[in-house]
C-alpha cells in the first residue's frame, strides 16, 4: 500500500503515453482526424492493452492514435497540462514526465523544438494550477538512428532550462547504447541527468553499456540485470536505481506474469527501485495500481513496497532542498 506519510513520486511516465481518451476524441473532432471510433468506450480497445502485445515495438504502435492528434503546439500544450492535472488526481506529489519531441512531432511535421517548448509550457502551467512538482526528461528515440537523434538532441538542448535530464528509449535491441556515446557526452556536458531504457528488451550487457558508455545514473526498467550477478552487485554498490514498471513489462510480453517479474529478486539483493506506470494511457492503470495490485502480485513484501516509495524520492532528479520540502509537506 502507499504510505500517506511519505511523498508519492513517479519517475518513469511517458507524457505522450498518458493522453486521455476524451482528449483524443476532442482533438480529432476539432481537427478533422479520422479515428476508429467516436466514443471513449469504442476507442478504448484501439488504445488500451488488455493483456499483452508481442514485444516492445508492437506496444509502441499503440501510440498511433495519441500522436495522430498532436496537430500543433496547442494540442501538445494541452496534453502536457492534463498530465500534471491527472497526476494530482492520483495523489502524486512529484512527477518526472518524459517525451521524445521527434516522435511527437512526426505525425504532423511539427518542429521538435516547438514540441519541447509547448509541452514544457503545459507542464509548468499544470504545476502552477495543481501544486504538483513536475520535472521534464527529454527522450532520444533510438530507433530513428544516431543522425536523427543528433537533431532531436539539438531540439532538446535548445530548451535545456526546461529539463532535468535526457533518456534513450525505443528499440533497445536494434539500436544499442554505444551508438549514442557522443550524444550523451553532450548531455553530461550540459550538466543534465542521464536515465536510460535498458535491460528490458535486451540483456544485462545493455545495462552495462548504459552505465559505462552513456553515464546512466538510473535505469529505465533494467530487470534483466538479474541475469548477471556481477551487475546486480554493481548496482547495489553504486546505488544505481531501477525505474520499475511491472504492468508495462507484462504488457509488452517481457515477462509472462507478475509472479515471474525479476524485480522481486533484485529487491531481495538490495537493488534500489521505484514503482512507475510507464504509459498509463495504454496500460489503462494509475500509480496506485502498481502499488496495490502489481507489486503484491509480483511478490514484493510490504516492507519492500514501502522502501520503493522511499527510494523513489532518493532517486528523483531533485536538489536535496526540494526533497526535504516534499518530506516536510507530509510531516506537517
Amino acid at each position: 500500500m502507499i504510505d500517506k506519510a511519505l511523498p508519492l513520486c513517479e519517475l518513469h511516465r511517458h507524457l505522450d503515453g498518458a493522453i486521455r481518451l476524451q482528449t483524443i476524441l476532442e482533438l480529432a473532432d476539432e481537427h478533422g482526424i479520422s479515428l476508429p471510433a467516436d466514443t471513449v468506450e469504442g476507442l478504448a480497445p484501439y488504445v488500451h492493452i488488455d493483456k499483452s502485445a508481442p514485444g516492445l515495438m508492437a506496444f509502441i504502435k499503440r501510440f498511433e492514435h495519441m500522436t495522430a492528434v498532436l496537430v500543433d503546439a496547442d494540442a501538445c500544450r494541452r496534453v502536457a497540462y492534463e498530465n500534471v492535472v491527472d497526476a494530482k488526481a492520483e495523489g502524486i506529489d512529484y512527477i518526472e514526465l518524459r517525451y521524445s519531441p521527434w516522435f511527437m512531432a512526426e505525425s504532423h511535421g511539427l518542429h521538435p523544438a516547438e514540441v519541447m517548448e509547448a509541452c514544457a509550457a503545459g507542464v509548468r502551467a499544470g504545476e502552477r494550477d495543481t501544486g504538483v512538482k513536475a520535472n521534464i526528461i527529454g527522450i532520444l528515440s533510438r530507433h530513428y538512428g544516431p543522425d536523427v537523434c543528433t537533431k532531436e538532441l539539438d531540439a532538446i538542448l535548445t530548451h535545456r532550462d526546461h529539463i532535468v535530464g535526457v533518456d534513450l528509449a525505443g528499440d533497445e535491441a536494434g539500436y544499442p547504447a554505444h551508438l549514442f556515446i557522443d550524444h550523451f557526452r553532450r548531455v553530461r556536458d550540459a550538466s543534465l541527468h542521464v536515465t536510460i531504457h535498458a535491460g528490458e528488451a535486451d540483456g544485462p550487457q545493455s545495462v552495462w553499456s548504459a552505465i559505462r558508455d552513456l553515464g546512466a545514473e538510473r535505469i529505465g526498467h533494467g530487470f534483466r540485470s538479474i541475469e548477471d550477478s556481477t551487475l546486480v552487485d554493481f548496482l547495489v554498490e553504486k546505488g544505481i536505481g531501477l525505474e520499475s514498471c511491472p504492468t508495462s513489462n507484462l504488457h509488452i510480453s517481457a515477462v509472462t506474469d507478475y509472479a515471474s517479474h525479476p524485480i522481486r529478486a533484485l529487491a531481495q539483493a538490495g537493488v534500489k527501485f521505484c514503482l512507475n506506470t510507464d504509459d498509463p494511457g495504454i496500460s489503462n492503470i494509475d500509480l496506485a495500481h502498481e502499488y496495490q495490485v502489481a507489486a503484491p502480485a509480483v511478490g514484493l513484501t510490504q516492507e519492500q513496497i514501502h522502501q520503493s516509495q522511499l527510494d523513489a524520492l532518493e532517486m528523483a532528479f531533485l536538489e536535496p532542498a526540494e526533497k526535504a520540502a516534499l518530506l516536510g509537506k507530509h510531516a506537517a
